[in-house]
């Protein structure tokens, strides 16, 4: 026959002086069903069954937490006679682990996990060997046979010249000459020009008949520290208003140098004049 026991108020069932005492209360039947919340104050729940069934989408841990990164959470799986393993997160890390523990954690009664102090040995994670997102985590067997055959490194330069970089070497960039490289992880190379250029024979324009500019800062001028050398002669170039100084077959001047602006003399090719024939001249003119 089944009973209902009602009271009007809150029903407390106490065995000897109760949570602070040595009695049990059992509770012997097929099935115990509570409907409502189910609150238990005490320092352990232990479950002494053979399947267990949870509703609830998500399971909290750490409760009562209230600071950040010093407690860590998870769970202790029993291992009997040997290690027990853990799956947890640690909080001074920030990252989650999985591991094998030789210290008695048989009841989880624990806050804090350290490899540090051998406490813990990392354990490896069996995964899809055939993952098939970018984002699955990968087998070794799978990576072991997408790099098979080894891995080369070939390096290219403007001259379309390859080098190859085996196993065990090293590709450096050396800087000389005023310019200089620098690597920093990651996978980074810089190199700069932050120097005076020396042992530098020759100097190209990258484009056919394209001006080479030589030019100082603000209000400082371009230096020649010695000889200046036309190498080849030259023909009368276009009159502009900036003066250019040329090279070509010495004429009455007898310099061979050869000057043209736009603004002097109509733009008319002038020939700069030797000192031997200024002389000369101003003899002649008296």
């Amino acid at each position: 026959m089944a009973k209902t026991l009602r009271t009007s108020g809150d029903y407390n069932i106490k065995a000897g002086s109760g949570a602070a005492g040595t009695n049990t209360i059992k509770l012997d039947s097929k099935h115990t069903r509570i409907t409502g919340d189910l609150t238990v104050d005490g320092s352990q729940t232990t479950l002494n069954v053979t399947n267990t069934t949870i509703e609830d989408q998500f399971i909290e841990l750490n409760r009562n937490n209230s600071t950040a990164g010093v407690e860590d959470s998870g769970i202790v799986f029993n291992g009997g006679s040997g290690d027990n393993a853990i799956l947890y997160f640690d909080a001074s890390a920030n990252e989650f682990a999985i591991a094998t523990t030789s210290t008695n954690f048989q009841d989880g009664s624990t806050t804090k996990f350290e490899v540090a102090t051998g406490n813990l040995t990392y354990r490896n994670i069996h995964v899809n060997a055939s993952p098939s997102a970018t984002t699955h985590a990968a087998s070794k067997a799978y990576v072991d046979a997408q790099t098979s055959g080894g891995f080369t490194l070939r390096i290219a330069g403007d001259d379309s010249a390859l080098v190859t970089v085996g196993t065990g070497n090293t590709l450096q960039f050396t800087g000389a000459n005023g310019i200089s490289t620098a690597a920093t992880e990651p996978d980074t190379v810089t190199i700069s020009l932050g120097n005076n250029l020396t042992n530098i024979n020759s100097i190209d324009t990258g484009s056919s008949n394209g001006d080479l500019i030589l030019r100082g800062n603000g209000t400082g001028n371009v230096v020649i520290d010695d000889t200046l050398t036309f190498s080849a002669n030259a023909s009368d170039p276009t009159a502009t208003a900036q003066t250019i100084v040329y090279n070509k077959t010495a004429g009455g001047g007898g310099t061979g140098l050869y000057f043209r602006n736009s603004n002097i003399s109509s733009g008319e090719v002038g020939e700069l004049i030797s000192k031997k024939k200024a002389t000369a001249l101003a003899i002649a003119l008296g």
